[in-house]
């Protein structure tokens, strides 16, 4: 495993992050194809046995079960100074006007509620879910600056948004001196790339940290056309059906590019499309999820390939702009 900076900071995460939001309890009004904490358990284990430091998880995640899953195990299988987690605050974790959002009262309750399932005094990374609308963002920054200066967090991050919201909240902290962003999680793979008309480019000017989630679209790049829709996930996923219902002709190009080359290779098809992402110049790690342990195989197996410029342009030819989603 190789080791890399996150971001403009001075802490190394693994090329690879450990999404968890697989992980956690079915029955918790969450999606129905997560595992259970026995099922889980295995893969952060071996994720940590293949080097992976740095997991990726959120307070929504099976309503906080997701935090707790992924604090026991690495409590039992790993040092806390040796591994970075990552979780995130926004979605609504209860039904009175107060229980979501970005407000300094939301925050602060959320991030207690977050370093007690977790198991742990401090979040390595806190990261915003998405942009708050009804919230003033100065009020979130200035909240989230307040809890770096708490020792509660170490670094900020944000994921989905518009590339103006990210470079707005960046100037407003450091206008006012407050810790800023040092993460972006975008929406990133080969079959959605529009990050890469402005929000990509912004966080290279910026020397922000990438960290994409959904890198093989939900597991469409990790399988043939013929065989979309074939696993238990594709049935029930009610998301994959909002991301990418609507540009499946333009998609169906990008994927058989990516069947023929990885045929071409004899690798996983999943294995290519985790190493054109690792070859874009502004991603860090991206956050893979794994429901079956022959899925971090493949991820650490995509660390080893680099594609040539010929192999590139047959997985970015076909492509044609998408509408923006922002998940």
């Amino acid at each position: 495993m190789n080791y890399i900076r996150l971001g403009n900071t001075g802490v190394k995460v693994s090329q690879l992050c450990l999404g968890c939001m697989s992980y956690g309890d079915p029955g918790k009004g969450w999606h129905k194809w997560v595992l259970t904490e026995p099922e889980s358990r295995p893969f952060i284990k071996k994720a940590l046995d293949l080097g992976i430091n740095f997991f990726d998880t959120a307070n929504s995640y099976s309503l906080g079960t997701s935090e707790e899953v992924l604090g026991r195990a690495l409590r039992d299988y790993a040092h806390r100074e040796d591994v970075v987690i990552a979780t995130k605050v926004y979605a609504p974790m209860r039904d009175t006007p107060n229980g979501k959002g970005l407000s300094r009262k939301e925050i602060f309750h959320e991030l207690d509620a977050s370093l007690k399932r977790l198991g742990t005094d401090y979040v390595d990374l806190y990261q915003i879910h998405r942009w708050d609308y009804e919230t003033p963002i100065e009020e979130t920054l200035e909240t989230l600056n307040d809890t770096v200066r708490s020792g509660k967090v170490r670094y900020l991050g944000a994921s989905s948004m518009y590339a103006y919201q990210f470079a707005k909240a960046l100037q407003i902290s450091d206008r006012n001196g407050w810790t800023r962003f040092v993460t972006m999680q975008p929406h990133y793979n080969l079959i959605y790339r529009e990050e890469e008309r402005e929000m990509l480019r912004l966080c290279r000017e910026e020397k922000i940290g990438v960290l994409p989630w959904s890198p093989l679209a939900r597991g469409k790049l990790a399988r043939p056309w013929s065989a979309q829709g074939s696993t238990h996930r594709d049935k029930v996923d009610k998301v994959s059906e909002i991301l990418y219902a609507k540009t499946e002709d333009a998609d169906r190009k990008v994927i058989d590019a990516l069947e023929n080359i990885a045929k071409q290779r004899g690798l996983p098809m999943s294995q290519i499309a985790l190493a054109w992402l690792r070859q874009q110049t502004a991603v860090t790690a991206p956050i893979i999820g794994a429901t079956k342990l022959t899925h971090l195989d493949d991820a650490i197996g995509s660390l080893e390939i680099a594609l040539n410029k010929e192999e590139i342009e047959a997985l970015e030819s076909p492509y044609i702009p998408h509408p923006i989603s922002i998940g």
